[in-house]
């Protein structure tokens, strides 16, 4: 148990410092913004509380907040992103997807399963954010534009992750 409190940590941090560090001065034409930090949340074992789950979403989100100054929206949006996972979760599960100790990945539950994951809780965090953000509906279109954008971009930098995270089996030469 307390390997999967480390790992979870050292994650936390290690997503932080990619996003703060390197992620955060990368923007295509001003529409296409990476948001990778909140594959934390995506990563997070089946089996946490919904408090601990909350709290360590509003800790992430209030963490690139003191980063980037913008004051709590990453916050509310990563606590949104939280609050629907388990929804999203029971949406999208037949119940044999799960095992204790196990988080969500693509190794676990498949490329249907996690896809659907991923994809609706990343567009709820994109959504939510920059509308947020704006806050207002004259940019309706153009808000809608750089959500979609920057979520593409940040599944895409989802499953190069997922993907390099799967092992690989050794193959045996035959002398």
């Amino acid at each position: 148990m307390t390997i999967i409190y480390l790992r979870n940590i050292a994650r936390f941090v290690f997503l932080v410092l990619f996003q703060v560090l390197i992620l955060n001065n990368i923007q295509f034409s001003g529409f296409i913004n990476p948001y990778f930090y909140i594959y934390f949340i995506l990563l997070l074992p089946f089996e946490t509380p919904p408090w601990l789950l909350l709290l360590s979403s509003f800790v992430l989100g209030i963490t690139l907040d003191a980063f980037t100054h913008t004051f709590g929206l990453n916050a509310a949006a990563c606590v949104l992103m939280a609050f629907a996972r388990p929804f999203v979760i029971n949406a999208i599960s037949t119940g044999t997807e799960f095992m204790i100790g196990h988080s969500p990945s693509l190794r676990n539950q498949g490329l249907k399963w996690f896809a659907y994951y991923s994809i609706i809780l990343v567009l709820v965090h994109h959504f939510a954010l920059f509308f947020l953000e704006i806050f207002r509906f004259t940019e309706f279109f153009q808000t809608l534009l750089r959500a979609l954008l920057s979520s593409l971009f940040t599944l895409l930098l989802v499953f190069i992750a997922e993907y390099l995270s799967i092992p690989r089996e050794k193959s045996s030469s035959s002398r």
